[in-house]
């Protein structure tokens, strides 16, 4: 099957890009070296997609440099107006997006329609409002002097987007970035890159100048790698896996570029014996089986009280095995394939590592047969483990795979909701207000969510601490992530007597 034939078979009426994006034009990467991005429900290929290199990271960061000065010298508000455009153009390509997204990352067409794409256009929505209100301030200092602050963009900023949500993380990582007046060369991940350059698409036509966005598909350990070492890049930013944000640090350090990671999660879903059980059970579902569970806000440790375990999981066990597995691209699919199948092949490594610890497989825990077995795909999986050291409750599987835990009293569920590395997202269920807001106070997490899960908002911080990295994505916070403060001293009136008098 052609390119053509592929466009046709899943409804897209435009062609599908997969050259580079350099300077407002796609061009083959100078090697000519391409690689293949696979169709996970099948294993079939889409298209050969370019690999960027040493020589087009450059040729990126050189038109990156020629925009700077036009670019971050602009109006805010016509920057500004700019996101608001492109954002008006992405929900007017909502269906070619979302069928983009979910051909390449096997996600819900369903879930690519209703949240990933317009949640992708209100995140540059809100950067685009937020362009000319983001402001300095003045400081109240000695009689005779105004001192005032200009935030300014940090300059040329690499980006690196996972391959999990592609499109919504573009719009998270470009949004501030651009609304604060900085330039981009971003690599989206070798194996999910079509949604990233539909969107530099529809950015050159919302009137982005050239060389402002540049993307850059490639493999990490070249064009990333590359990128984080690259002198005149100023700033990283990176979503992915710990062990890879750990070496984005140490390529960083040769300039001392400001670095912000968005890492791994094992995040901890604690139900109370107070809590609404049926309320907690369709949360709990959604919070770990949600695009396939790869989510780095996954809530991928079920805790719950010995008192409501068993009626919990009486209801929770039947929800996750109607899940409707099937073709992402099917409107009444209901959890896709894993993104690939190395993916899928490591996810299912972690239940023989769950059945040598001595834990119970409660769900799941193979690949389905039939007209699914060709694809990439992990049926919901629930695993009961004997401790919270074990191995399955301590790192991340990035999949439909839950660790079901027990707890007597409130002190041990925080024992063991803090007994990992990792500190990004994590949810409670409960009636208690008072037991509420001391969990939410004492979880070691950048996000908490009470009585809900997996929440996010184009205004809210978004972000964790310890392995699960450092920065903010979304809100006031991101804008400050990209810009840099400058202190500016004015002698109004001062009377400043001689340093050495004569």
């Amino acid at each position: 099957m052609n390119l053509a034939d592929v466009q046709a078979a899943v409804g897209l009426t435009t062609p599908i890009r997969h050259q580079l994006f350099i300077d407002g034009r796609f061009v083959d990467a100078e090697s000519g070296e391409t690689q293949v991005t696979l169709n996970p429900h099948d294993n079939t290929p889409i298209v050969e997609v370019a690999m960027a290199g040493h020589v087009d990271v450059d040729k990126a960061v050189a038109a990156a440099r020629r925009a700077f000065p036009v670019w971050s010298r602009m109006a805010a508000a016509d920057r500004g107006r700019i996101l608001l455009r492109l954002a008006d153009l992405i929900e007017a390509n909502t269906e070619e997006l979302a069928r983009l997204e979910s051909l390449d990352t096997g996600h819900p067409v369903r879930d690519s329609r209703n949240l990933d794409v317009p949640r992708t256009a209100a995140c540059f929505r809100y950067f685009g409002g937020m362009a000319d209100k983001f402001q300095g301030e003045t400081i109240p200092v000695e009689a005779g002097f105004l001192n005032y602050t200009l935030r300014e963009p940090v300059g040329i900023v690499g980006q690196v987007v996972p391959w999990n949500f592609p499109v919504m993380f573009t719009s998270w990582k470009m949004g501030p970035a651009l609304a604060a007046g900085n330039c981009i060369v971003m690599k989206p991940a070798e194996i999910t890159p079509l949604s990233s350059l539909k969107i530099a698409e529809l950015m050159a036509e919302a009137g982005v100048p050239d060389g402002v966005v540049n993307m850059l598909p490639g493999l990490g350990s070249v064009a990333g790698q590359y990128i984080a070492e690259h002198p005149e890049i100023s700033k990283i930013a990176f979503t992915g896996s710990t062990a890879t944000g750990r070496r984005i640090v140490q390529a960083s350090s040769g300039n001392l570029k400001k670095v912000q990671l968005e890492l791994g999660g094992k995040g901890p879903n604690i139900v109370f014996e107070d809590a609404d059980l049926q309320a907690a059970v369709n949360g709990s579902a959604w919070a770990i089986f949600h695009n396939q569970g790869q989510a780095c806000i996954a809530g991928s440790r079920l805790m719950l009280h010995e008192k409501i375990a068993d009626a919990f999981l009486e209801m929770f066990i039947p929800l996750a095995q109607s899940i409707r597995l099937g073709n992402p691209l099917d409107n009444a699919t209901e959890m896709g394939p894993l993104t690939s199948a190395q993916h899928r092949d490591r996810v299912l490594s972690y239940v023989e590592v769950a059945k040598s610890e001595g834990g119970e497989v409660l769900a799941g825990g193979k690949s389905p047969g039939g007209d699914l077995s060709r694809g990439c795909y992990v049926e919901p999986t629930v695993v009961r483990a004997k401790t919270y050291r074990d191995r399955v409750a301590q790192e991340e599987v990035f999949g439909p795979f839950v660790t079901v835990l027990t707890f007597k009293t409130d002190e041990e569920a925080m024992q063991i909701a803090n007994g990992t590395d990792y500190g990004l997202g994590s949810g409670l269920w409960t009636n208690n207000l008072q037991r509420a807001h001391k969990v939410a106070r004492d979880l070691h997490a950048g996000m908490v969510w009470i009585n809900s899960y997996k929440r996010v908002n184009a205004g809210s911080p978004f972000g964790g601490v310890g392995q699960s990295g450092y920065g903010r994505e979304m809100g006031f916070d991101a804008m400050r992530e990209y810009t840099q403060v400058k202190s500016v001293w004015v002698n109004v009136d001062a009377q400043i007597p001689p340093g050495y008098a004569r």
